[in-house]
């Protein structure tokens, strides 16, 4: 990707990373921040981007929702109060507990596949792109109540879907 390349990629879709990067990082300054940040990983890394997994906006946005939840993971590490003690165990999963969580998101992933997209695209919005309850009701043209009953029944289905009881 060359310098061209980039500020085509910007102008075109600048307010689509704006759109993912917003809900996580509330700060204007973040945002800007992020966003450059997301622009230089999408240069470094997009040679990576493989179609057979996905679209390529698909790609764009996880670039930039993980590029946002980084920042804010180092931002609550700057902010934290206190010294980490040596003796404290790694925040890093173990090896079996690292496959145990594949192994559940590879579940959800399933799960997901078998919703109808309309409950699909809500629970990635509310789960995965972390907007608020109010900007999907206001982008829908639902109430909150009417989003949040919605994300209630899904849940529901969801926990049905991975072998869960189902509470009435």
């Amino acid at each position: 990707m060359d310098e061209r390349e980039l500020v085509d990629l910007l102008r075109r879709y600048g307010p689509l990373l704006r759109y993912v990067i917003a809900p996580i990082l509330p700060n204007p300054q973040d945002q800007e921040d992020c966003l450059s940040e997301t622009t230089l990983r999408v240069w470094e890394r997009s040679g990576q981007f493989d179609p057979a997994r996905g679209s390529w906006t698909a790609w764009l946005t996880a670039v930039a929702r993980n590029t946002a939840l980084d920042h804010a993971r180092r931002q609550a590490r700057r902010h934290a109060v206190g010294q980490v003690e040596e003796h404290m165990p790694s925040p890093e999963p173990t090896p079996e507990e690292a496959v145990l969580l594949r192994e559940r998101q590879e579940a959800v992933r399933r799960a997901l596949e078998r919703l109808p997209g309309s409950d699909r695209a809500l629970f990635y919005r509310k789960y995965y792109y972390r907007q608020s309850t109010a900007q999907i009701a206001a982008e829908l043209g639902l109430s909150q109540r009417a989003v949040e009953g919605r994300l209630y029944r899904l849940k529901k289905r969801l926990r049905t879907l991975l072998g869960g009881e189902e509470h009435g």
